[in-house]
């Protein structure tokens, strides 16, 4: 189990460890489609908001006249933002079982394994030390699994939308600029995460 920090995006170990938990999630497919489904409609309304505020702007252009204020742009707006928070919310509540589930299931297949090794091992090695390990791998797969559905997978879905927009309403020059320097960022934010890993992981060693 990786030991990076809870606040750390994913390194290359900790997708191959995603992958060995994935089937521990599919147990619950369908709160996880479920809270998939909060976080698309959550970022839709996310992405609609500065369209919807764009319109309304245009709409109180002083030529046109002060009786066809856009009541219904200002109502869409404010429901769209309201939107952005309660599927958030919903995602959380939905999802919440899923992880702690995930958490006891691998937590119980470890602590089985613990017991099925032979009295040399619980002699020779520090048990205790191994106990440490267990419980930041539980918190670890739940900060993976946070991270990748409600960071990660949702910011990606978002520069995607972003970047169509751009690409539609604008030149692709705008969209090249923007993705590019979000792409740029990503990767140093993934090279600066994995130098500062390497001390995370040697904080844990001595603590255990």
């Amino acid at each position: 189990m990786s030991h990076a920090s809870k606040h750390s995006p994913p390194g290359p170990t900790d997708w191959r460890t995603l992958l060995k938990v994935t089937p521990y999630l599919w147990e619950h497919r369908g709160r996880v489609l479920l809270a998939i489904t909060f976080l698309v409609l959550s970022k839709l309304a996310t992405v609609a908001v500065p369209i919807t505020l764009k319109y309304l702007v245009d709409d109180l252009n002083p030529s046109k006249a002060v009786l066809t204020v856009p009541v219904f742009l200002v109502v869409a707006y404010g429901i769209l933002r309201l939107m952005t928070t309660l599927f958030n919310d919903l995602r959380d509540i939905v999802f919440a079982r899923v992880t702690q589930g995930t958490i006891r299931r691998v937590g119980l297949e470890v602590f089985r394994h613990l017991h099925h090794l032979s009295l040399r091992f619980h002699l020779d090695r520090q048990t205790g030390g191994i106990t440490r390990d267990v419980e930041r791998g539980a918190q670890g797969i739940s900060s993976l699994v946070n991270y990748f559905l409600f960071r990660i997978a949702p910011t990606l879905l978002e520069i995607a939308m972003v970047g169509g927009i751009l690409l539609v309403k604008f030149d692709w020059v705008f969209a090249a600029i923007t993705i590019g320097v979000l792409m740029i960022y990503i990767g140093i934010t993934i090279g600066v995460t994995e130098w500062r890993t390497q001390f995370r992981r040697r904080m844990n060693e001595l603590d255990s």
